[in-house]
């Protein structure tokens, strides 16, 4: 099918799945988590074959995303069950007022109609965004990168048949066949068919979809994230939380990139990142994280020297940034100056710090002494998630059930007039 055919067998299908209960939709998530996983050997075929024409033409890190396991399908399969069991955003009384003419004025939730989302190489974000679109009571319409176009096929075709059984339209869910970037040009222009478009995926694709969309956009953002370790910070605590933001996945957007330390601290605490960064993974076998550093700290540790560009890069890898800063309050302002809105850190035992670092911080996730990698939506509890917005109008953060949908006013009254 071409691109406006998908789009107008699912502009079709919106209004029926407006109509569906909450009952057909949790019944529907159930059995496509269950196809989910009886399709587990064709999804790791196809993802196999994904593999191999990217391997050799992106980095190790970037070829995690694409990998799928038995584990990672099982994941994506509790992740649906999880939607399932969560409150349906539909059709909630959001407030009721009665105006002194008697009118009784209700704001509803309703669904956004047709939700489509741009991705780039990461499969799982097929059965997550179906499963959060279909439970918000909306049709939904993917777009992957051609590195996983084979995986999300063979996902979706899983999906599918889990829908149908339960009676809901397969036209509520497609994955757009041309990979190429014309596909991508007309969802972002295809005005009165996509109610909602959502990027994810790097710098270029979200930069693109906002500025050449002519329908509605939910920016996601890259994620520059920072660590600021306060002079008040436990040592260890720090090294444990620095390691696992930068380390754990370092190809999401929600992995530390920079790493901010107070110089009253720096002399003590830098040799021991170092350590446990550098050479604590090289004896465990693991890959070491390249340290970009300040010129203050290179006077403490030994690293690749910073370059301007180097704190603002999403690097996506095993690379971090170091600025040494004079207090808590440079901190902030280098933050604000560099940082993409996303999740930043403060580790301290300074509760005056602490709460300085909330207030001021303009970022959708600010963090106490715990590590960045929690700005997800099942951390949240919200099940999986669309993604993590860094803008400020309808929706910021993990984006969950209740940011997919729109409201109306219903107003009754007994024959007035104006």
């Amino acid at each position: 099918m071409t691109t406006m055919e998908i789009l107008t067998a699912a502009r079709e299908a919106k209004r029926a799945m407006a109509a569906a209960d909450t009952e057909t939709k949790n019944n529907a998530l159930k059995l496509m988590a269950e196809a989910l996983l009886e399709s587990t050997e064709e999804i790791l075929e196809a993802n196999q074959k994904d593999m191999d024409d990217a391997r050799g033409m992106v980095t190790e890190v970037m070829l995690d995303r694409l990998q799928l396991t038995a584990a990672r399908i099982k994941g994506m399969a509790d992740g649906m069950l999880e939607v399932a069991a969560l409150p349906d955003p539909c059709n909630t009384e959001l407030s009721e007022t009665e105006r002194p003419n008697g009118l009784k004025i209700t704001k509803i939730s309703v669904p956004m109609g047709v939700i489509s989302i741009i991705y780039e190489s990461r499969p799982n974000v097929t059965s997550d965004a179906a499963a959060l679109a279909l439970k918000a009571g909306s049709a939904c319409v993917l777009r992957c990168g051609k590195e996983a176009h084979r995986s999300a096929d063979a996902i979706v075709r899983a999906l599918k048949s889990g829908m149908v059984k339960a009676g809901l339209p397969a036209d509520a869910l497609f994955l757009v066949e041309d990979v190429s970037r014309a596909s991508a040009t007309e969802l972002m222009t295809a005005r009165g068919y996509v109610d909602l478009l959502i990027p994810r995926g790097g710098k270029g694709l979200i930069r693109a979809c906002v500025e050449q969309s002519k329908v509605p956009v939910l920016e996601t953002g890259t994620g520059i994230c920072h660590i600021y370790i306060d002079e008040d910070a436990d040592l260890e605590k720090a090294l444990n939380i620095v390691e696992n933001a930068k380390c754990s996945r370092p190809s999401v957007c929600n992995a530390a990139e920079v790493c901010l330390v107070n110089e009253k601290i720096a002399a003590a605490f830098l040799p021991l990142y170092k350590k446990r960064l550098t050479e604590d993974r090289e004896a465990a076998g693991k890959i070491p994280v390249e340290l970009r550093l300040c010129e203050k700290a290179r006077e403490i540790i030994d690293g690749t020297p910073a370059g301007p560009e180097d704190f603002d890069t999403e690097f996506l890898d095993y690379i971090m940034a170091v600025k040494v800063v004079k207090d808590t309050e440079e901190a902030i302002l280098h933050i604000a100056e560099h940082s993409t809105g996303h999740s930043e850190a403060i580790v301290t035992e300074n509760e005056a710090h602490a709460e300085a670092f909330t207030k001021a911080v303009d970022s959708a996730a600010v963090y106490v002494n715990a590590s960045t990698r929690f700005t997800d939506g099942g951390e949240f509890g919200l099940g999986c998630e669309m993604g993590i917005s860094t803008q400020k109008m309808h929706a910021r953060g993990p984006m969950g059930l209740r940011e997919l949908c729109s409201y109306k006013y219903v107003i009754r009254g007994n024959g007035q007039t104006r």
